[in-house]
């Protein structure tokens, strides 16, 4: 096997263009398929996984218990605190539709009991809100939030 060092590699057609064969492993993992804005690898057992729409487009973690504060999060512009147990993700780069899936999870609100309900709502390509719910809306100590689905 022979090995290839280089810092740059230029395509002959294309300046930025390279085509690989079908065959080409990616570590030890095979590219099933490649083409404009969309990959392929063969994921778990002889599952095939798109990486773009595989891949989580939004997350965040905040606490809610003492102050609305946002711990880390992925292509989020804003977040915002809408009363008590609801709350809106503003995204960096919008989804390319408001059908995409939004998911949310919450630890003991301050009061110690756990959140019954996690309600997302309010869809929108760069929106959507998270409302916890045991029998009234509750702030919990520890949120978190994420999306799936196609970017714009």
């Amino acid at each position: 096997m022979s090995t290839i060092v280089t810092d740059t590699l230029q395509g002959k057609t294309s300046a930025t263009s390279i085509t690989l064969p079908t065959t080409t492993n990616i570590g030890s993992t095979p590219l099933v398929s490649a083409s404009a804005n969309s990959m392929t690898i063969r994921g778990e057992g002889s599952a095939v996984t798109n990486i773009q729409q595989g891949l989580c487009k939004h997350w965040v973690q905040l606490d809610n218990k003492d102050e609305f504060t946002t711990k880390d999060s992925f292509n989020q512009s804003s977040a915002t605190d809408n009363g008590t147990g609801d709350m809106t993700f503003t995204l960096s780069n919008n989804m390319n539709s408001a059908s995409y899936s939004g998911t949310g999870a919450s630890g003991a609100p301050a009061g110690g009991t756990t959140v019954e309900h996690t309600l997302v709502d309010g869809y929108s390509s760069s929106v959507y809100t998270l409302k916890f719910v045991d029998s009234s809306f509750k702030d919990a100590n520890f949120n978190a939030a994420s999306a799936h689905g196609d970017l714009a």
